[in-house]
């Protein structure tokens, strides 16, 4: 029998989403990355052209209304690493990822909530003088788990 705990997976998502032309490039980018499952928070999925692969119906998607529905609802063993410009995150370049994880992107302009920063068990940046489109750093963030480094 397999030990759940030992396998790898990950999902990714986007707290109050402004754009759903955005959600749609994450959500393309997650399906061609490897990802588990996608979702949001606050602001709802809506079909786009950008999701030209319509990822929304070919992987799980989850809709949670607020940080903390979210918060309750995390598989099992995850840990939530946050996507924030911030002193306190780790850089990405030398971050280990760990084995079971969501990531958390926040608004494109106004990033994570304090609560949903508080929360994460990690927080990583990566070098940028200024923020990035939310499709692209969050791309740029599961191009980064897939090369051959490290697991937490």
């Amino acid at each position: 029998m397999v030990d759940n705990f030992e396998n790898e997976f990950f999902g990714i998502g986007i707290q109050n989403g402004k754009t759903p032309e955005n959600l749609g490039v994450l959500w393309r980018s997650a399906q061609n990355l490897g990802a588990s499952f996608i979702f949001t928070i606050g602001n709802r999925y809506a079909k786009q052209s950008s999701d030209t692969h319509n990822a929304v119906k070919s992987m799980p998607y989850f809709h949670y209304d607020t940080f903390d529905e979210f918060f309750k609802n995390l598989p099992k063993g995850a840990r939530i690493v946050g996507v924030e410009l911030t002193d306190k995150a780790e850089d990405l370049e030398t971050f280990h990822h760990p084995r079971r994880c969501v990531y958390l992107l926040g608004a494109e302009d106004h990033g994570l909530s304090h609560k949903a920063i508080e929360k994460s068990h990690f927080l990583v940046k990566f070098k940028s003088q200024l923020s990035l489109n939310v499709s692209v750093a969050g791309s740029i963030v599961m191009y980064d788990r897939g090369i051959n480094k490290p697991r937490s």
